[in-house]
């Protein structure tokens, strides 16, 4: 459970997914353009995540499966994950497919969840620690908020590293060799 207060959270959660009522809704304004203040039976619209997760655990929806996580990009994942942009389907896709899960009951969600991860992270990493300072704009176009936060840490680490190497002597004698011998005369 991430903090009450954690922006990432609450972008999350305001992602839209589809679901369709099993009953009768009055005095909700889903649509402000609409007639009326109710919703029938049977009605498939968007709500964000955190609104259909109460109506879900309430059994007044059900959830489908978001369309960042439809046929057309699991099979551009299974092609070649590192060149899918996922953050123009889901800002938060790792976030996000973790909170929809347990709701859709989607297994297959989970697999394309870890193999997307495994194959980005490497990418992501090497991106990091070989990519000029010219070619980072266009690496942070195609990656989510989680995958930003990570490429951020690799380039910083590795930033303290060449500092690290090229500063100071490599090694020095502890002040204590010095005093353990006795002066020769």
């Amino acid at each position: 459970m991430a903090s009450y207060y954690d922006i990432d959270d609450i972008l999350t959660e305001e992602e839209l997914v589809p679901v369709v009522f099993h009953k009768a809704a009055n005095g909700v304004i889903i649509d402000p353009s609409s007639e009326t203040n109710s919703v029938e039976q049977g009605a498939k619209v968007e709500l964000p995540l955190w609104l259909a997760q109460e109506l879900h655990w309430r059994q007044a929806v059900s959830i489908s499966a978001p369309p960042c996580f439809n046929q057309k990009t699991r099979l551009e994942i299974q092609a070649d994950a590192a060149c899918v942009d996922l953050r123009s389907r889901c800002p938060y896709f790792y976030e996000f497919g973790c909170k929809i899960l347990p709701l859709v009951g989607d297994k297959t969600i989970e697999i394309l969840l870890l193999s997307a991860f495994k194959i980005r992270y490497k990418e992501t990493l090497t991106k990091a620690y070989t990519a000029a300072y010219t070619a980072t704009s266009k690496v942070l176009t195609l990656l989510t908020r989680e995958e930003t936060n990570l490429y951020e840490a690799a380039q910083s680490s590795m930033a303290a590293f060449k500092k690290w190497r090229m500063g100071g002597p490599r090694l020095q004698r502890a002040s204590v060799l010095g005093r353990k011998r006795k002066p020769v005369n």
